[in-house]
């Protein structure tokens, strides 16, 4: 008899292994879930996996006075420490962006002056092609690289020569605007004064029929 009575007295003395429950969403303790930023579905979880302790943690009549009051300014130092992490995020996203901004803006104007360097430097071929009878047509390339829409160029110069005016591919794989007749020296002055082309980078071409 007293054998038995010094069991139970050893296994009331021996320390007992606390249950601790863990959030199946954030991992922690289910009183630390509210100062995470997910806890909607923490208390979620909670409520369907251990309605108890939901009620004990998230219902106020199971609150006094003080633990409310402690909950609220844990609450309020919590969401303002949030708030700074997001303002810092915010001014790091503002640097971020003012950085990608300046670097495409450097891009963009060295891309403008690689086009203007090319553009100073692109020569207009005005070839004067000689066919039988001694019939002519006018060939000039080169305008694409000063910005001209060969298209609209050669519907202009049809108009304004009264004849056949149209784009056509070269050998080399390019495009020239070929126009009937000899209109060479009056295209070389559409050139230069209205689209601007300076007049060292246009260049006259003789090309006669070999006989």
């Amino acid at each position: 008899m007293a054998t038995e009575a010094s069991e139970a007295d050893n296994a009331l003395s021996e320390p007992q292994a606390r249950h601790v429950i863990y959030c199946g969403i954030c991992t922690l303790p289910p009183e630390y879930c509210e100062f995470g930023g997910t806890t909607k579905k923490c208390k979620e979880w909670l409520e369907q996996n251990h309605p108890d302790m939901h009620e004990k943690l998230y219902s106020e009549a199971f609150m006094s006075p003080s633990q409310t009051h402690v909950r609220t300014l844990l609450i309020d130092l919590a969401a303002e420490a949030i708030a700074a992490t997001l303002s810092t995020l915010s001014v790091d996203a503002q640097k971020r962006a003012a950085k990608d901004a300046q670097k495409k803006e450097a891009k963009a104007a060295a891309a403008e002056a690689r086009a203007a360097e090319s553009k100073a430097q692109a020569q207009v071929f005005i070839k004067r092609v000689e066919r039988n009878k001694r019939k002519f047509v006018t060939a000039v390339s080169g305008l694409e690289a000063h910005g001209m829409d060969l298209k609209k160029v050669a519907k202009e110069w049809g108009k304004k020569f009264a004849t056949g005016s149209s784009v056509t591919k070269t050998a080399s794989g390019g495009e020239e605007v070929v126009v009937q007749g000899d209109n060479s020296d009056e295209i070389f002055d559409w050139v230069v004064d209205v689209a601007g082309v300076p007049e060292d980078n246009v260049e006259c071409i003789e090309d006669k029929k070999k006989k």
